[in-house]
């Protein structure tokens, strides 16, 4: 599914806690069978996002980039937030190299009973749904390699680089999104998509990588 966006939405979480706020009030809106597609460079703040969702959906927690497994569920907790609620499914398609690999790991299994979130997604799985969220993370100063090789933290974010500003650009597609949600969003800075000057952020604030354009590992 392409064109225009039903409805988007973007602020500039100034550190990694306040990009998990804006995942966790997003998560309490979202259901069985919606999908959710994270975009960013290396250290861009996709798994400390999905942590947040986690974190509004009430599954188990810690929730970890899956890049080795490249699946991870976390299943509801009866005694959370949201008891009954969906799964999270949470993908890490950085090593897919296209729409076959995506086949063989069978999503198609939990797309309509848990809430699927897909880092590294976009281009290949679209078509798991008629409607996702289509999240775009940019980071300040982002250059290839700027994570350590082999590296593992909870959060994607850089220790150094915790209180610089990240743009996250959310953009719903399909009848799902229709129209927005009542999220009750945190007290996170929010800008104009449509009018957003990447000068704004400095000079080195870069547009978000697509899957597989930085072949670099560790934190993603």
């Amino acid at each position: 599914m392409s064109g225009a966006p039903e409805w988007e939405a973007a602020f500039a979480p100034a550190s990694a806690e306040e990009t998990q706020a804006l995942g966790a009030a997003l998560g309490g809106v979202l259901g069985a069978g919606d999908l959710v597609v994270l975009t960013g460079e290396l250290g861009a703040g996709k798994t400390t996002f999905t942590q947040g969702l986690g974190e509004g959906l009430g599954v188990r927690p810690g929730i970890i980039s899956p890049t080795f497994v490249l699946v991870r569920i976390h299943p509801n907790l009866i005694h959370g937030p949201r008891p009954g609620g969906p799964d999270l499914v949470h993908v890490d398609a950085y090593r897919l190299s296209g729409h076959g690999e995506v086949t063989d790991l069978d999503l198609e299994n939990w797309a309509d009973s848990a809430v699927t979130v897909v880092e590294w997604g976009r281009g290949l799985v679209e078509d798991l749904s008629d409607s996702r969220l289509d999240i775009e993370l940019r980071r300040p100063h982002a250059a290839p390699g700027a994570a350590a090789a082999g590296a593992a933290r909870t959060l994607d974010f850089d220790a150094e680089d915790d209180d610089e500003p990240r743009l996250v650009v959310i953009r719903a597609y399909g009848p799902r999104w229709s129209q927005p949600p009542g999220v009750h969003w945190p007290a996170v800075e929010r800008v104009d998509p449509a009018a957003f000057d990447a000068a704004e952020f400095g000079a080195g604030f870069g547009a978000a990588g697509q899957a597989g354009t930085d072949t670099t590992e560790g934190d993603r």
